[in-house]
């Protein structure tokens, strides 16, 4: 009887060792014509046959999913987001308030939320060096339900701002950078997040870089001001975060051509961009629709006395100082976009979630519905750029980012067609990671 009972307790989808997902629309993420009518047989966490109901036979005995009527693509990830932080308007607040636990509470709310909105993996840009481990090893363990995570640990920079010293690491001279850089790479990181790279010495710079490159580390800077775009650049950086540049209306031509320059090195690889664009490009729109807050999804895994701060302390969206300068930012933001598409850049999808009013349960769509319907980047593109495109970039290409034969299975599934409604990714039917179903709304 105990055997029989602890089968009840499997996680939903792990009955059938072989799974089948039959009949949608399959988007592969490398940007190919869909295929219609797909077959996708799946063995543990391995996919091991794509095809179609006319050319693969479905095996005696597997499950079979039926995804009719359904997109069905990799699960997507989201480049930029803040496990540590959800949506609260006071940054120092929220830090001294709940930093003892971020590890237990916070972060792997934050984690569970993004899977269930799709993203089955993701690139997490500051926090603090301990949790941010233990939390990435759980969810690779099983122990807790999230994205595959990809963790920088702290941001380092030049002097961390008061009170942010836990998930901040300062910098003096060049051997104290490359030393910061060892430890975080001895500890574990996926990737190195370097900010206010401007008050550096180029020295300094360049240590953080070498060393993470030495280390096989990437890294991630920031590109709020022109001279950290240039000395990133300068420096070796790997890939830019945000269009940044307050409400300058453009970047200026030696920025441009800096990149360009860049850009034609293809023995260096692309370089890569993630502008995190909606997060400024929607803000008047929630002002004054702030309807979009009230969504209970954001509340999954929280205590409601953390919901109900959360919710008092952005209860006048017009008014947050962190969004000021927003409303004259946003004229400025296509010509930006357009400009870092033209030079050359592989732009990739990544939102700053966490940050006041954005949740992880719906960032990620809604930065694809701004880069389909308001910045004209063909769905199919911007798909890749959620999926392929950050596996390349974080050298896991070969593992997922596409559904094809060899890979593991991060699959997601809609209902509808997201090439032309791309804002039907806001509900997710389906969410697949390693094979395990997590997610299953079909029969409803």
């Amino acid at each position: 009887m105990k055997k029989l009972f602890l089968l009840f307790l499997l996680p939903l989808g792990m009955y059938a060792q072989t799974k089948a997902l039959v009949g949608g629309t399959l988007i592969d993420g490398y940007g190919n014509e869909p295929l219609k009518n797909s077959v996708i047989l799946i063995e543990g966490e391995t996919i091991v046959k794509v095809g179609t109901v006319d050319n693969t036979s479905i095996p005696e005995g597997a499950e079979v999913i039926s995804t009719e009527g359904m997109s069905v693509l990799p699960g997507l990830w989201d480049m930029h987001v803040h496990l540590m932080i959800t949506g609260h308007s006071d940054y120092s607040y929220w830090d001294k308030t709940y930093l003892p636990i971020f590890g237990n509470v916070i972060m792997p709310a934050s984690a569970h939320q993004l899977l269930l909105a799709g993203v089955t993996s993701a690139r997490d840009l500051g926090g603090p060096l301990e949790a941010s481990l233990e939390v990435r090893d759980a969810i690779n363990a099983g122990k807790l339900p999230g994205p595959t995570m990809y963790m920088s640990g702290p941001f380092i920079q030049k002097e961390p701002y008061p009170g942010t010293e836990a998930f901040r690491w300062g910098v003096n001279g060049e051997k104290d950078a490359r030393a910061k850089v060892r430890k975080l790479a001895q500890a574990g990181v996926d990737c190195i997040k370097l900010i206010d790279q401007d008050q550096m010495t180029m020295e300094e710079i360049r240590g953080v870089v070498e060393e993470a490159h030495k280390n096989n580390l990437k890294v991630v800077a920031h590109s709020h001001r022109p001279e950290e775009i240039r000395l990133g650049i300068k420096a070796g950086v790997d890939n830019f975060e945000h269009t940044g540049l307050s409400s300058s209306p453009a970047y200026p031509e030696d920025v441009m051509e800096l990149i360009k320059e860049r850009t034609a090195k293809m023995n260096l690889g692309p370089l890569y961009w993630t502008p995190t664009i909606e997060v400024l490009f929607n803000h008047d729109y929630v002002v004054n629709n702030p309807e979009s807050l009230d969504n209970d999804s954001w509340h999954l895994d929280l205590p409601d006395s953390i919901v109900q701060d959360i919710q008092q302390s952005i209860s006048k969206p017009g008014e947050l100082p962190y969004f000021q300068l927003t409303s004259i930012r946003k004229p400025t933001l296509k010509t930006k976009f357009n400009q870092l598409k033209e030079s050359g850049v592989v732009l990739l999808i990544g939102t700053d979630s966490g940050v006041p009013m954005k949740f992880h349960s719906q960032s990620t769509w809604n930065e694809l519905d701004i880069w389909v319907r308001e910045l004209g980047v063909p769905p199919l593109e911007a798909i890749k750029s959620a999926t392929y495109w950050p596996s390349k970039f974080m050298g896991e290409e070969n593992k997922v980012g596409t559904v094809s034969v060899g890979k593991q299975a991060d699959i997601i599934a809609v209902k509808g067609d997201v090439l032309r409604y791309i804002s039907l990714l806001q509900k997710v039917d389906l969410v697949m990671k390693k094979g395990e179903v997590y997610k299953n709304n079909l029969q409803n």
